[in-house]
């Protein structure tokens, strides 16, 4: 949300942001000089991180390097953010290849202590030969081992209900991704609270779940620290 702030001052950012109510983090280690440090920096402030990852090829690539780093960071998942070779859109054949590759990465990552999980956006509810690609993964991953960081504004983007998926996939969503949408044709990524997403009935639905980590994040934000500081607020101050 904050990477050119994060890039000018890594400790500034993250102190305003345990300043504006974040308690946890995903990624933004690679801002210090070291994995000490971060941590050390993390725990003054306030904050603890949490996750982080990269997308398939490097992980199929480089598996152990990449577990390494994040127990390094005291991570509790993994994230693989993009699960295929390529672009969409996506055919059974690409579900197959990203299905054995994330039974795979996940099967590795809890033998490091770790937990994988993998990330959508809007392409995985566009319609295939069977159904929708997001459906075919979650029914042919292990759920012990492989789970899903659930972007909320991309389920909506893909045209799908993010509360519907939510409830048919309880306890198969650990994390949620938190960005809003603006109004208008291009729907584009716009700060939570300042967009057309209901996020009360999704937030009452993953309490319920017993969902405890959420991840603000919005692409190419040209005032991160404000963007941090209006969602702050709003998340603080949201009823359900």
């Amino acid at each position: 949300i904050a990477g050119e702030a994060m890039k000018a001052d890594w400790k500034d950012t993250l102190k305003k942001a345990a300043e504006f109510g974040f308690t946890e983090i995903e990624g933004g280690s690679n801002f210090a000089s070291s994995p000490k440090e971060f941590l050390s920096y993390c725990k003054e402030v306030g904050i603890k991180a949490i996750a982080s990852g990269t997308s398939l090829e490097p992980l199929l690539k480089e598996p152990q390097k990449h577990f390494d780093q994040y127990n390094q960071l005291k991570l509790k998942y993994a994230v693989c953010y993009w699960p295929w070779i390529g672009g969409g859109p996506f055919k059974l054949d690409d579900c197959k290849k990203a299905c054995e590759a994330l039974n795979e990465l996940g099967a590795k990552a809890k033998t490091n202590g770790l937990q994988l999980l993998w990330h959508n956006h809007d392409k995985e509810f566009h319609t295939m030969e069977e159904g929708l690609p997001f459906d075919y993964i979650m029914n042919h991953t292990d759920p012990k081992t492989v789970q899903c960081e659930m972007d909320i504004y991309w389920v909506k983007k893909g045209g799908s209900d993010p509360l519907e998926v939510l409830k048919k996939y309880a306890g198969r969503i650990p994390v949620l991704h938190v960005k809003d949408m603006a109004e208008g044709a291009a729907q584009d990524f716009i700060c939570p609270g300042r967009g057309i997403i209901d996020f009360k009935p999704i937030f009452a639905e993953a309490k319920k779940q017993g969902i405890e980590h959420y991840f603000v994040e919005r692409d190419n934000e040209p005032d991160g620290i404000g963007c941090l500081k209006s969602s702050g607020e709003f998340l603080k101050n949201i009823r359900f």
